[in-house]
C-alpha cells in the first residue's frame, strides 16, 4: 500500500527545489496534493505532469487571506487536509547585523517565519475535521546553530523561530491527533543554495563530514515519513538532514 493513500496534502514553495521533490514524491506515495508558490508557470507545470492527484495554486505564504483562500479552495477539490509541508523560504541578502536593512529583515522573517504562523493558522481547523494531521515545517541547520556562514541574523532569526513554534504548536495540538515536527537541513542541490554558495565563494564540501552535497529526494525521504502514519508517535522534534555538519 501506498505510504500516503488517502491524505491531503498542501506543500509551498513546490515549483522547484525541495518542494517539487516532496510534491513528486508525495503523489508517487498516493497523496493529492495542493502545490502553492508564486511561480505560476513552474508550478503549473509540475502539476500538469503530475497528474490528476495535483493541483497547482498561486499562493503568497506572507499573506493571511492568500493562506485561506488556498486552503479553501484545495479543500473544495480534494477534501480536508491532513498533511503540511511548509517549504517555501529565502535566504535573504548577505549581510552583517549591522548592514542588515529593517526592510531586507523583515522581508525574509515575513516568509521564513509568518509564513510558517500563517500556515499551521490556516490549516489547522481543516485537520481538525479531518481528526489527524501531520505538519512538516521546513527549518534549517541554521536553525539549530548560528555559522556556517549563513547570510544574515535575519535567516537564523527566523529559522530559530520556526523550531520553537512546531514545538509549542505541538504540544498544544497533540490532544487532536495533530503532529508538528520540523526538519533541519544543510546543504541541499536547490536553485536557491546555488546561488547563495556561489555568491558567497565559499567552499561548501570542506564543512560537510559526507563530502557532498545533497540531492532533495533525501530531505524528501525523511519529510515523507514525518508526514505519514510510520512515525505517529513523533511529535514537537527536529530532524536534521545535514551530513554530519551539526556533529562537528
Amino acid at each position: 500500500m501506498a505510504r500516503l493513500e488517502g491524505k491531503v496534502a498542501l506543500v509551498t514553495g513546490a515549483s522547484r527545489g525541495m518542494g517539487s521533490s516532496h510534491a513528486e514524491l508525495f503523489v508517487a506515495q498516493g497523496a493529492k496534493v495542493i502545490l502553492t508558490d508564486l511561480n505560476e508557470q513552474a508550478g503549473q507545470t509540475l502539476a500538469t505532469r503530475l497528474g490528476e492527484r495535483a493541483i497547482f495554486l498561486r499562493h503568497d505564504v506572507t499573506d493571511l487571506e492568500s493562506w485561506t483562500n488556498a486552503v479553501s479552495e484545495g479543500t473544495k477539490v480534494f477534501g480536508d487536509i491532513s498533511v503540511l509541508v511548509n517549504n517555501a523560504g529565502v535566504l535573504g541578502p548577505i549581510a552583517s547585523t549591522e548592514e542588515l536593512s529593517e526592510n531586507d529583515y523583515r522581508a525574509v522573517c515575513s516568509i521564513n517565519q509568518d509564513g510558517v504562523f500563517f500556515g499551521m493558522k490556516a490549516v489547522l481547523p481543516s485537520m481538525e475535521r479531518a481528526g489527524i494531521g501531520s505538519i512538516v515545517n521546513i527549518s534549517s541547520i541554521a536553525g539549530m546553530a548560528a555559522n556556517y556562514g549563513f547570510p544574515s541574523l535575519a535567516y537564523v532569526a527566523s529559522k530559530f523561530a520556526v523550531r520553537g513554534m512546531t514545538k509549542a504548536t505541538a504540544v498544544e495540538y497533540g490532544p487532536k491527533n495533530i503532529r508538528v515536527n520540523s526538519v533541519h537541513p544543510g546543504f541541499i542541490q536547490t536553485p536557491m543554495m546555488v546561488e547563495a554558495t556561489n555568491e558567497e565563494g565559499g567552499d561548501a564540501l570542506a564543512q560537510i563530514p559526507l563530502g557532498r552535497i545533497a540531492d532533495p529526494r533525501e530531505v524528501s525521504n525523511l519529510v515523507l515519513f514525518l508526514a505519514s502514519d510510520e512515525s505517529s508517535y513523533i511529535t514537537g522534534s527536529e530532524h536534521l538532514v545535514d551530513a554530519g555538519m551539526l556533529a562537528q
